[in-house]
């Protein structure tokens, strides 16, 4: 009897304390992409994000193996927690109320993708129905879930997302075994095909959706992303990709045969790739434009908007007192809402340098590409190799709060 061991019995706050760490392993919202973004200071920023929502799981129990995650079944080394749909509803709607801004329900594969989605569908249901919660609810899907499963999630929450997670399909017998194309894209398909037929039969359903989407567990390069990302844009109509970064840290279990090497994806190139996607989503460029096929890869030291620019330096520089919203946002440290500032003010008076300033137009970047009223202040730089470095931007070690002030002393959420 000696070598029976007996399970610990988790309470509330040790649930709560796991699926913390569990979090670690999902991206679902605005405020995380921006958070990582700004860690490179950049001047290519989107509307405000909003407040973080809390993540609550289901199950960290999970029949998948995936190398680079930590519910994977082959982990034994920690506790593992399954909740009922009315435990999991009423902690959902606690902390969502706590929060004041929604919540994210999510879970590891329990049993089977079907199974799983249906304890997640019921309790959001029960977060409607029965606890009366009206907030924001974003609800992930399982690989391979039943098209009428994710029809009875997405009745009752506003966003769903199923994780792409590799940029190659071959990477998913290196990383992630039980996950294919197939069992990925056909829910993906499913639910942006309801979403279209809720909007047009005016019934309730989910109105956008998101995946996530890991760098670095192929040895892809950012162009292979920044194609997949554009096309998943196109053809399914999400609302965001997320990135994140591929850590294999230490050797998983059941991936001994296929010599993955231990890496850690750097930040940075996190925060480039949130750059580049904007870029896309935002500014009208395209993925030749962020990752041309001559340079594949994002750039640490300049942003994907400045490394464009020294790409086209034969269009600079442009008049700001006739130059098209098109040409003015395509100028590095001249975002959406200062290009808007520009032509209005030009209604009504000329464009000086000093009106520049007091717009909070990042002059520091933008002077060597510019004129106003004919007159140039960029020097001898525009024309020399040392150009890129005098437009180098914040680097990755940057905190959150530095990233914020460093550049040109620009409110969160500006656009310029």
């Amino acid at each position: 009897m000696s070598n029976i061991i007996i399970p610990k019995q988790l309470d509330i706050e040790d649930k709560l304390a796991l699926m913390k760490d569990d979090a670690k392993y999902e991206v679902g919202l605005d405020s995380e992409a921006e958070k990582t973004a700004l860690l490179c200071a950049s001047d290519i920023k989107s509307k405000p994000a909003p407040p973080k929502v809390p993540k609550m799981f289901l199950s960290s129990a999970c029949v998948f193996n995936c190398a680079y995650c930590g519910c994977r079944s082959g982990r034994e080394e920690r506790h593992s927690y399954c909740h009922a749909p009315r435990e999991l509803a009423k902690m959902a709607v606690d902390e969502a109320k706590r929060c004041g801004h929604g919540i994210f329900v999510s879970s590891a594969i329990y049993k089977n993708a079907d199974y799983t989605q249906e304890l997640l569908a019921e309790s959001v249901r029960l977060m409607r129905e029965e606890y009366g919660y009206r907030g924001f609810i974003h609800a992930k899907v399982m690989p391979g879930a039943d098209p009428l499963l994710i029809e009875k999630t997405g009745r009752y929450a506003d966003r769903l997302s199923v994780n792409i997670e590799v940029a190659h399909s071959s990477g998913y017998s290196r990383v992630a075994k039980q996950k294919n194309k197939a069992n990925i894209l056909a829910p993906m398909g499913s639910i942006a095909a309801q979403i279209q037929s809720a909007k047009y039969d005016k019934r309730r359903f989910a109105t956008s959706q998101t995946t996530q989407l890991m760098a670095g567990s192929t040895g892809e390069d950012d162009r292979t992303i920044m194609t997949l990302a554009g096309a998943l844009y196109r053809k399914y109509g999400l609302k965001r990709v997320y990135y994140t970064a591929f850590h294999y840290l230490h050797e998983a279990k059941g991936y001994e045969n296929e010599q993955l090497p231990l890496t850690q994806t750097p930040y940075w190139r996190m925060a480039r790739l949130y750059q580049a996607d904007r870029l896309m989503q935002l500014y009208g460029f395209t993925p030749d434009d962020v990752t041309p096929e001559s340079e594949p890869n994002l750039y640490e030291d300049i942003d994907p908007k400045t490394a464009w620019a020294l790409r086209h330096l034969d269009m600079y520089p442009v008049e700001v007192n006739t130059a098209d919203f098109d040409t003015l946002i395509r100028v590095p440290g001249i975002g959406i809402t200062c290009a808007k500032r520009i032509i209005e003010a030009r209604r009504h008076c000329t464009v000086t340098h000093d009106l520049l300033k007091r717009m909070r137009v990042s002059l520091k970047r933008s002077i060597y590409f510019i004129t106003c009223n004919g007159l140039y202040k960029g020097g001898s730089l525009l024309d020399s190799p040392d150009i890129r470095s005098a437009l180098r931007t914040g680097k990755s070690e940057l905190s959150i709060f530095d990233a914020l002030t460093a550049d040109e002393g620009k409110p969160e959420g500006s656009s310029c």
